[in-house]
């Protein structure tokens, strides 16, 4: 299968015309990773319809590109607006998968699509991780094992340094792709715990005698709902703040400190167990939250990437994400939007370097390094 010969057959380009074709099959379904992964929904059943009326989409309304044009960006039974981000993922996903082709497969007709499979975990990744703020298990510790055997499989996929000649042994290619999941993995997590013991807390200031809420699942502050699970990530993390009053069911303080943890809530020198506290509100001026530098998952995300391409690109994709983060920020700064940046996750970011390690990324880190 991996011999040239067989696939040359055929005009190379025949191939680029099928890698985008079927990268445009391959984007549909990742819209429906993309839509039905956070909601914890089968990719297989039921088979496509609108999320607005139910309607079964017919193979004939479900053609890739074309349908959504076709149809204007909206449902043939209801109406309803089709996302646009369907269009794009299908277009991105087309595009990146006759890149590969073009790019590498003239050296194995293995190696596109071992990278195509790759980039089709980076979108799905982003993009859930753009709307839902997590990327999940399925796509990074399924991509964890995926990049192992790939690396088994094609040992193209990891390069030599210094230089960037290919690794052509199964051997040397798996211990490259395990040392690049342990270094990715590794870093990220390193980044991601130093990160929150320097930057763990995030003070919000709140219009003077603002009520907040604290429920059996979630923190209501003026405007907002803050789920208890998005908060307590580790044990030590807490919300503190400096209480005018405090209300319970039974009892009620006046100028007093609040403090609560997944296990203990502290208002003044009292101590109660938080689930036995079932109403519970404060009037404060601010409040103090714990907060992440980046995800959890960010962490197994980067050790996916790195059991893909090596430990080269781990440091790559850590070096180019941090710029893109910069540029965006003052971007943001400049056109005075900085919710534009907050709104994006790391995970893109690390994404969008792998990409560009991918097509060529790889050449201006060898050069950067020292020739034997």
């Amino acid at each position: 299968m991996d011999d040239l010969g067989t696939w040359q057959a055929l005009p190379f380009h025949f191939w680029t015309v099928t890698a985008f074709v079927f990268g445009a099959i391959v984007g549909s379904f990742l819209n429906v990773c993309i839509y039905r992964m956070p909601l914890g929904q089968s990719i297989v059943h039921p088979p496509s319809h609108c999320p607005h009326c139910g309607y079964s989409i017919p193979w004939y309304l479900n053609i890739p590109l074309f349908t959504w044009l076709w149809l204007r960006g909206r449902c043939a039974h209801c109406q309803a607006p089709i996302s646009p981000r369907y269009f794009v993922v299908e277009l991105l996903t087309a595009v990146l998968f006759a890149a590969c082709w073009m790019d590498f497969g003239r050296i194995s007709p293995l190696l596109p699509p071992a990278f195509a499979l790759l980039i089709a975990g980076l979108i799905v990744g982003s993009f859930i991780d753009l709307e839902h703020l997590i990327i999940p298990d399925q796509i990074t510790y399924g991509g964890m094992a995926a990049g192992l055997i790939c690396s088994l499989l094609v040992p193209q996929m990891h390069l030599s340094f210094p230089g960037f000649a290919r690794i052509t042994t199964p051997g040397a290619s798996l211990v490259d792709s395990i040392l690049g999941l342990v270094v990715g993995a590794g870093i990220i997590y390193g980044i991601l715990r130093a990160g929150k013991a320097v930057l763990g807390r995030q003070k919000v200031e709140l219009p003077p005698g603002s009520r907040i809420c604290f429920t059996d699942t979630c923190v209501q502050l003026p405007g907002e709902e803050l789920p208890y699970e998005e908060l307590f990530y580790r044990k030590g993390d807490a919300i503190q703040l400096q209480a005018r009053r405090v209300e319970l069911i039974d009892r009620c303080y006046v100028d007093v400190a609040l403090r609560l943890t997944a296990d203990s809530l502290q208002v003044g020198g009292d101590t109660f167990e938080p689930e036995k506290v079932h109403c519970l509100e404060v009037v404060a001026d601010d409040i103090v939250l714990p907060r992440e530098v980046m995800g959890p998952a960010d962490v197994t995300f980067m050790g996916a990437i790195g059991a893909f391409l090596g430990w080269p690109a781990v440091l790559f994709c850590l070096a180019v994400s941090a710029m893109l983060g910069s540029v965006v920020g003052g971007t943001a700064i400049v056109f005075k939007k900085q919710d534009w940046s907050s709104r994006i996750p790391y995970g893109p970011y690390i994404a969008l370097a792998a990409v560009i390690w991918i097509f060529g990324g790889y050449k201006w880190m060898s050069a950067l390094m020292p020739q034997p």
